[in-house]
Parts: structure tokens; C-alpha cells; sequence
């Protein structure tokens, strides 16, 4: 049986909205993304995986293809842009067996948005209430939090500021990919006067 060729909702958008370089917001392409819920997370598992899960809270390491992002004591969420989400949950699974882990692919609940450029952390500012500074929150940092209302995984892809991926689920893709436009507008006149 074939399986279904994966889409999602912000699919038919430019991958990046007509903003100056200030501002840069892209549509990433579908992850394969699996979550996966373990007491263990010692040399053990990372030899079991091949690399190592994050432990220490609200972080997340680079993970093959992906990411490996905490979500909590005993979860994280791995994710995969070279292998289909059955191929990545099945591996995870399989090499998770002796410590008795739960591996569940999840890989539509979430779409990835990039945002990049000089007034990305300003612009996420404007909707969201932890401290982005770079002192606070760089490179290797994640935080689940609010956006405009919506629930989001957001991660510090740089060390200065300019570089972040927001996970949003399915569902508030198109809202907050609207709302991020028009949050960057206010940096377009700025940039279109200088």
C-alpha cells in the first residue's frame, strides 16, 4: 500500500512572505517529527540512538537531519528532514525497545515557520512574553510558549537574534504566518525609508 504524499495547510504560500532583509519569513517543508516519552536518557539510549537527547530543560541539540527538542523531564520531540515520518518513528521505536518508550509519529501536528533577519526577535516580541534577548535565549535555547495566542515550540537558531524556527500546530499555521506578516510590516516602512 502506497502511502499518502504529505501536505499541509500553508503549502500553496511563497516560502518567503514579501518582506525586506530585515525580516525574513519562510514556510519550511513538512519534518517528520516524533515524540517520544522515556524515563531513560543516559549513554545507554544515546548509543541506542546515535546521538544524544537534550536533558537539561528547554534546550534542544541537533539530532542527524533534525532536532532532538525537551519537552519535559521524560519527552522529547525528534524531528527529520532526510526520512518519511513512518521511517523515523519506526527507527526511534526500534532502538527505544529496551527502555521501554513510548514513540508516537506526530508529524502533522506542527508546521515550521523560519524567521530570520535583524528585527526577527523584535518582531516576535510583539507577541510573545519570555525575554528573546540573546543573554537569555541563544543558540541550543527552546521554550513552548505562547504567539499571538497560539501554542508554539519556539527555538534560538542563532546566537545573535536573527535566526528562529516557531513550530505551530496545523491548525493556527495560516493565523500566525498572517499574523507574523503583519507584525513585520511596521519594520518594511522602516526599512523603506532608510
Amino acid at each position: 500500500m502506497a502511502e499518502l504524499p504529505r501536505t499541509h495547510p500553508l503549502e500553496a504560500r511563497a516560502t518567503k512572505e514579501n518582506l525586506p532583509a530585515a525580516v525574513g519569513i519562510a514556510v519550511e517543508p513538512y519534518l517528520a517529527m516524533a515524540d517520544v516519552r522515556t524515563g531513560a536518557s543516559g549513554p545507554e539510549v544515546t548509543a541506542a540512538l546515535g546521538a544524544a537527547l537534550p536533558t537539561a530543560p528547554n534546550t534542544w541539540a541537533q539530532f542527524g537531519f533534525g532536532w532532538a527538542i525537551w519537552l519535559g523531564p521524560d519527552e522529547w520531540l525528534i524531528t527529520s528532514t532526510a526520512e518519511q515520518p513512518a521511517q523515523l518513528a519506526g527507527r526511534i521505536r526500534t532502538a527505544m525497545l529496551p527502555f521501554c518508550a513510548a514513540v508516537v509519529d506526530v508529524s502533522a501536528q506542527r508546521i515550521t515557520l523560519r524567521l530570520t533577519g535583524d528585527r526577527a526577535r523584535d518582531v516576535l516580541a510583539k507577541g510573545c512574553a519570555i525575554d528573546l534577548h540573546p543573554r537569555r535565549f541563544r543558540r541550543g535555547d527552546c521554550a513552548q510558549t505562547m504567539l499571538a495566542q497560539a501554542g508554539v515550540v519556539l527555538l534560538a537558531l542563532s546566537d545573535s537574534g536573527d535566526d528562529y524556527a516557531v513550530l505551530v500546530r496545523s491548525s493556527f499555521a495560516g493565523y500566525l504566518a498572517d499574523w507574523l506578516a503583519d507584525a513585520a510590516l511596521e519594520f518594511t516602512t522602516i526599512s523603506s525609508q532608510e
